[in-house]
């Protein structure tokens, strides 16, 4: 039995095709998430160049409150992950799948990923002593919100969807200001007196990656899943019959919104990646959308494609690519092949250029995959 798509906001769409868009914005997000900007870390205050030095300190996390473009990284993928979502399942829907069959599919999809982030996030896991293990994970979390974003793509419109986010944001506002915390009381938003450590300290199994709390923990589940859902809401957009310059027109707007609610929102609200604060989510959602906006014009629009292409080979195996780097010793295989090349070069510089080494041979085991047609998916 074929089920009718409902959610659908707008009633004309193309039919659903692979954008290369969207793929490589992907692999320029996955390639950070993995590690690909440490050789531009490890430069930092070596090649006196002012410019180095700022990317640099962009590609690290500010200790508590406080922006950086690292922050932004696992933000958008969370956001592409839910553009995915209109593709996917309209895809399925139309091979006759049921709802039952579609919601099946993404709570293996969602349990696979948790599975993968403890193997991941536990190198050895520590199977004998399960107060060791950190449950909570980057896999984890992309599998529940793509699960959860599945559900309400599936059951409700755009517009009740949009109605859910705001619904999740003001109460997890509302829960983080008015439950107090004992010893600390309520609305205290410092790392030791905060709601979402004091919850996963109690609720959350295994060990905590910050030790009070964990940055991937319970309570940040909520807000960071809005991220997924309005990454829901973009793909729709590229769905539409919507002449190209209006689908942009659209994702710019949508992401100029977020970014002045999120900046306002954080004069009472800061923006906390750790406590993936309101603000937070509007601000790296608002940059989501003009960040696919942009890569859309020029990609899909413009069709200026060629440079893409270094970032649609890790886009399409963006899974593997992830893991690859945290199970296989890149770096150490760079200084095997390539120490020789680069001793002549300062020592200050050798730990970067055997980061860069590695960064080519992931790519080029991605470009491996690419030419072979292997693409890793769950």
């Amino acid at each position: 039995m074929k089920i009718q798509n409902q959610t659908n906001p707008h009633p004309a769409v193309t039919k659903p095709q692979r954008l290369l868009s969207i793929d490589a914005l992907r692999g320029f997000d996955m390639l950070l998430i993995a590690g690909g900007g440490t050789f531009l870390v490890l430069l930092e205050n070596k090649t006196g160049l002012a410019w180095v030095d700022w990317i640099a300190e962009q590609l690290k996390h500010p200790a508590w409150n406080g922006f950086t473009f690292y922050d932004f990284i696992f933000p958008l993928f969370l956001f592409i992950a839910g553009v995915s979502i209109p593709f996917s399942l309209i895809k399925g829907i139309e091979k006759g799948l049921s709802k039952s069959e579609l919601y099946k599919k993404a709570f293996r999809r969602m349990l696979l990923l948790i599975v993968l982030g403890i193997l991941d996030k536990n190198q050895p896991v520590t199977f004998f002593e399960p107060s060791q293990i950190r449950v909570a994970s980057v896999l984890g979390r992309i599998g529940v919100a793509g699960f959860l974003a599945t559900l309400l793509y599936l059951n409700f419109s755009w517009k009740n969807r949009i109605i859910w986010v705001a619904g999740i944001l003001l109460t997890y506002y509302a829960v983080l200001f008015l439950i107090p915390v004992p010893g600390f009381g309520a609305g205290n938003l410092t790392m030791e007196g905060n709601l979402v450590g004091w919850f996963d300290r109690h609720f959350l199994p295994g060990r905590l990656l910050q030790k009070t709390y964990d940055e991937n923990g319970l309570l940040t589940q909520f807000p960071a899943l809005c991220l997924t859902v309005l990454g829901s809401l973009a793909g729709d957009m590229l769905r539409t019959s919507w002449k190209d310059g209006k689908k942009l027109s659209y994702l710019l707007l949508a992401g100029i919104a977020g970014i002045v609610i999120g900046l306002i929102w954080s004069l009472h609200f800061p923006i906390n990646k750790h406590l993936w604060t309101s603000s937070f989510i509007l601000l790296t959602s608002g940059m989501a959308f003009i960040f696919l906006g942009l890569f859309y014009y020029i990609i899909d629009m413009l069709k200026y494609q060629r440079w893409a292409f270094f970032f649609q080979v890790i886009g399409m195996n963006s899974l593997t690519i992830y893991l690859a780097y945290h199970f296989i010793d890149f770096a150490h295989t760079s200084h095997i092949l390539f120490a020789g090349l680069y001793a002549p070069v300062p020592e200050p510089f050798h730990n970067a250029l055997e980061a860069l080494g590695g960064l080519a041979l992931v790519w080029l085991m991605m470009y491996f995959l690419y030419r072979k047609k292997i693409f890793i998916k769950i």
